[in-house]
């Protein structure tokens, strides 16, 4: 009996020790439940707030975007009313480094100045990298002693002399004189462009400035785009006052050759362009169409696929209406006077407005001096790679004049 009762204890004894356990466990595997309930609340809670947080900061960057790009054409107009430019060489917003901008010690014991930190999130690559407008200049260059230190900046067709921002900067800083023209209709010129009848018509401020240039004065005349052609009637008027000539993914035409025409080679392969292309019929359907607008939803790809998003903006504030009628012209070129000046071309390698092929048949049919090719480079240089493009601009400034090139 004894045995029997001890054994009836111990079962007893057994059973609730196994209760227990069964009862502890429970309790724990309902805490542990409540703390991974209350740890995915949290989680959830928390994401809910990053996301809430990620929304507002790119609302907050946006139209930090969009006010910087509305700065950035008001300020231009300054400049161009008043003469001063107050632009950074990339238009990034720039901070000093802590401590004054001081960056270490060099070996004599002087503390050294480092690179002003730029708020630009685009990265940098080899070919267009952060350096002091004295780096980009080769230290070898004497300003006083090239044929001329004048540049002229001509805009592509839908620009404005704003589009130059960066490369005046680059090129003042250097020692060089710039001047950026306003062609009319485009930037702040205040002509209608649906009334624009001719190409001498769209291209008067240059050919007015070109004119009132001093006796003996020369200047490097550079082109963009639709500018090519604008730059090519001047040299045909001013062969005396014009040193080089510079074609930047720029209409280079022949003569009789109209810019329509140019672009009529591409065929059916540039479908971007012609979804771009957005026709003006001031006078009525019944007649030819006045102007062309640009789509502003994909200006990006078309333009400025490699650009900063900040260009972007201000180019989608600062954009007008290309005259039609100078795009339709004919260009009347002659060897005597377009064919003396010196002729120099600048490829663009990711472009999507002149594509590469397109810049090199033009190249064929009408050889300029020498080529240089911006890699990387949307079509828009001066916003994707300004500092390739002032290095390409200050070589071509340097070279020399040879018997018969």
């Amino acid at each position: 009996m004894g045995n029997i009762f001890s054994l009836c204890s111990l079962k007893k004894t057994e059973a609730a020790a196994r209760k227990k356990s069964t009862t502890t466990t429970s309790s724990s595997s309902n805490s542990s439940n409540s703390k991974r309930f209350s740890n995915n609340n949290q989680l959830q809670g928390s994401n809910r707030w990053n996301k809430i947080r990620s929304s507002k900061k790119e609302k907050m960057e946006d139209a930090l975007i969009h006010e910087q790009a509305i700065a950035a054409a008001l300020l231009f107009q300054h400049h161009q009313q008043n003469g001063t430019l107050p632009f950074d060489r990339s238009s990034s917003l720039r901070y000093p480094s802590p401590g004054g901008g001081v960056s270490g010690v060099t070996g004599n014991g002087s503390k050294k100045q480092s690179l002003p930190r730029s708020s630009s999130s685009r990265p940098r690559s080899l070919a267009d990298p952060l350096v002091q407008p004295h780096q980009l200049v080769a230290q070898d260059i004497k300003i006083d002693e090239l044929e001329t230190s004048h540049f002229v900046l001509v805009h592509g067709g839908g620009f404005g002399a704003w589009c130059w921002y960066k490369t005046i900067t680059l090129l003042e800083e250097g020692g060089f004189k710039v001047d950026a023209i306003d062609l009319t209709g485009s930037g702040v010129h205040s002509c209608d462009t649906n009334t624009i009848t001719s190409l001498a018509q769209y291209v008067k401020p240059l050919t007015d400035f070109l004119e009132k240039l001093g006796e003996g004065e020369k200047v490097i005349l550079v082109g963009h785009d639709f500018g090519g052609a604008c730059i090519s009637y001047a040299m045909e008027l001013f062969p005396s006052k014009i040193a080089k000539a510079v074609f930047i993914a720029a209409a280079m035409l022949t003569n009789g050759q109209s810019t329509l025409e140019m672009f009529s080679q591409q065929g059916n392969s540039n479908d971007l362009m012609k979804q771009a292309q957005i026709f003006n019929y001031a006078n009525g359907k019944d007649h030819p169409p006045t102007a062309i607008d640009l789509d502003k939803s994909l200006l990006r790809d078309l333009l400025f696929n490699q650009s900063p998003s900040k260009d972007v903006a201000l180019a989608s504030v600062s954009m007008r209406s290309i005259p039609f009628a100078p795009v339709l012209e004919k260009l009347s070129l002659s060897d005597k006077n377009y064919g003396s000046v010196r002729r120099f071309y600048i490829k663009t390698t990711d472009d999507d407005a002149v594509p590469l092929s397109l810049q090199q048949s033009l190249i064929n049919a009408n050889p300029p001096e020498q080529v240089f090719l911006l890699k990387g480079s949307d079509h828009s240089p001066f916003f994707s790679k300004p500092q390739a493009l002032h290095r390409l601009l200050v070589e071509i400034s340097k070279v020399p004049w040879t018997e018969k090139q």
